[in-house]
């Protein structure tokens, strides 16, 4: 057993969890953005390295047998460990230079993050930035972001984070529509008009049922679960739709429209791994990060 597992590399165990944790070959390769064939080939030779049967070939995908179940929690801990690993090489940097990768919401980073974006290459034109914007919580244990600007404060071990404010909400609707209808004065006016609101994503309708209105999917006359293409909807006028004040309210296009219920706020976090907080190009990404946001929160 000891022939196998010396020339058993972390690329190796990282094809492994890809195809256990997405259930198919082809769910592996989109995932490690390589090929099917690729990841099958690769499959093949791990089993054959280690002298045993890892995956039992199903119709639909890829079940783990005995031993491939037996060896996920070691592989998970193996990756942990190479993401810190990584992350602990990558602080050792010194230069004010190089590549930040941040991960933001697709509704921050479409509308915000390009102006903060070109004020932070403009004080820092050595510095280089990768923007992914994305609703999904990137894991920046394992790299795929370096900062992340989170609207929830994350928990896990080995992060840090920073409170850069609360984001108020607010509902609105196009000047035109409003034009158009009239302007809303109580909670029954409210129901009777056009709202724009998710497709498939529950936390809206969950929402308004906590606050007292019991309203199903067909409330929302026209839906999507993308933010700024809701936002757009709201522009458009389509309808009414809540939004970010601090962004909205500088839309000329649209108004607030006052309500009596108590909205909830958006905490605006900034959150990195702690081994690369103490790298000087993160370091200074952090703080024009937190700079700028700050202001747009207030």
């Amino acid at each position: 057993m000891d022939k196998p597992l010396q020339s058993l590399d972390w690329s190796m165990v990282e094809v492994f969890l890809a195809v256990a944790e997405s259930g198919s070959l082809s769910g592996a390769a989109r995932k490690l953005g390589t090929s099917q064939p690729t990841v099958g080939r690769q499959v093949r030779d791990i089993e054959e390295r280690l002298g045993t049967t890892l995956f039992l070939r199903e119709p639909r995908g890829m079940s783990l047998s005995e031993t491939g179940a037996a060896l996920l929690e070691p592989a998970h801990m193996m990756r942990e460990a190479a993401g810190r690993f990584a992350n602990i090489a990558a602080g050792a940097g010194e230069a004010v230079s190089g590549t930040v990768r941040i991960t933001a919401s697709d509704f921050i980073s479409h509308y915000i993050m390009p102006r903060i974006i070109a004020a932070i290459r403009l004080s820092e034109p050595d510095i280089s930035i990768d923007l992914v914007a994305t609703d999904h919580t990137n894991n920046l244990l394992f790299r795929e972001a370096d900062i992340a600007v989170r609207m929830f404060r994350p928990t896990q071990l080995d992060l840090i984070t920073k409170h850069v404010g609360d984001m108020p909400i607010a509902l609105f609707g196009a000047k035109a529509y409003l034009d158009r209808v009239g302007r809303p004065k109580t909670v029954e006016d409210l129901m009777d008009h056009e709202w724009v609101g998710y497709d498939k994503d529950p936390r809206m309708i969950e929402g308004f049922r906590e606050a007292g209105w019991p309203v199903e999917r067909a409330f929302f006359r026209t839906r999507c679960d993308h933010h700024p293409i809701l936002w757009e909807f709201v522009r458009a006028g389509c309808g009414l739709g809540f939004v970010q004040r601090p962004y909205a309210a500088r839309e000329p296009l649209v108004e607030e429209v006052p309500i009596s219920v108590q909205l909830p706020t958006l905490e605006v976090w900034l959150t990195a791994h702690a081994a690369l907080r103490g790298t000087p190009r993160i370091r200074r990404v952090w703080t024009l990060l937190a700079q700028h946001l700050r202001r747009y929160v207030e």
